[in-house]
């Protein structure tokens, strides 16, 4: 027995009905496309951030093993070729990493706790631009701050005075542990010493700097300075360093003179090859204890420009070197 099927009956569409399932149809491309495009760029940018930060471990990696090479060069035998704590640059390639790198000893700033009142009137007056009758009241509140007495200068201040000024803050009369104490000195304001910060110290130790490695400003902080012996003798300086011969003194340091010491200031600056760039700066000192070689009394990232030589130019070095397990930890 043949059992007869009807025909399929073809369903077909008002026109407005199609019209709507064919914008649906568009409306779910668009959205799926959207979806696909935010995803790949999601990957994408999850990737390019993965290998950046792989880059930046890497470029800290480095900058980090430079602290403790140029710390090394700087205690080997004195020799024609040693590396000075001079401000000189030295460059060379950790595997696919560039580095540069850069040392002057601790002298070249004036120290805040050592420093002889005339040394530190220059630097406030000369380079902070204090007015001449507000810098002997700042300093003199500086010494007031760092001698262990009660006793006030006829321009200072102890603690009676920062009551009467309305402060929180009185004289610790003990040495300064770190330069930024003297934001808290009578008398001292924020734009001045922004502008005297970056040449003070308290590691040095020194009542007087070095000449031969410190800045100008440094240098215009002299009593005897002007700013044409110490343009003339920069030149000179850099010339000096430049053809490895002995630096000059300054006689505008005499009376105030220091000799280096073992207290460096490294900068190191590591770029790896697809530009990723992270700079170290550290003060150091050796400790004389092989398990432990090194001091370091700060240990910061610099966001300051690549380091610039004394002396002119940077210098290539041919040592090149590989480290690959340096440490981010502080020596």
């Amino acid at each position: 027995m043949r059992v007869r099927t009807s025909p399929r009956r073809r369903v077909v569409l008002p026109q407005p009905q199609r019209g709507i399932a064919l914008i649906l149809v568009l409306w779910l491309t668009m959205m799926l496309t959207v979806i696909a495009s935010g995803f790949a760029f999601s990957m994408r940018s999850e990737a390019m951030s993965a290998r950046n930060g792989l880059s930046l471990a890497q470029a800290r990696a480095v900058a980090n093993g430079g602290v403790e090479r140029m710390a090394f060069e700087l205690s080997r035998p004195r020799a024609p070729t040693a590396w000075m704590a001079d401000g000189q640059v030295h460059t060379w390639q950790d595997d696919d990493v560039a580095v540069a790198a850069s040392a002057v000893d601790e002298s070249a700033r004036i120290d805040l706790n050592m420093a002889p009142e005339p040394l530190l009137k220059g630097l406030v007056e000369r380079v902070g631009g204090a007015e001449p009758d507000v810098a002997p009241r700042i300093v003199e509140s500086i010494a007031d701050w760092r001698d262990p007495d009660d006793t006030k200068r006829p321009n200072g201040a102890e603690e009676a005075d920062y009551r009467l000024a309305g402060l929180k803050q009185k004289p610790a009369n003990a040495p300064f542990e770190t330069v930024s104490e003297l934001a808290r000195v009578a008398g001292m304001t924020e734009a001045i010493f922004a502008r005297v910060a970056d040449h003070l110290t308290v590691q040095s130790r020194q009542p007087g700097i070095n000449a031969m490695t410190a800045s100008r400003e440094v240098l215009l902080a002299l009593p005897s300075a002007t700013p044409e012996s110490v343009d003339t003798y920069l030149q000179q300086r850099a010339d000096a360093i430049a053809a490895k011969l002995p630096v000059p003194p300054f006689p505008a340091a005499s009376g105030f003179a220091a000799g280096a010491v073992p207290v460096w200031r490294i900068r190191v600056q590591a770029t790896t090859a697809d530009g990723v760039t992270f700079a170290r700066s550290a003060v150091v000192r050796p400790s004389g204890d092989g398990r432990r070689p090194l001091v370091a009394y700060t240990w910061q990232e610099d966001s300051a420009p690549a380091p610039v030589s004394l002396a002119g130019p940077t210098t290539g070095d041919d040592m090149p070197v590989t480290r690959k397990n340096s440490t981010d930890g502080r020596t």
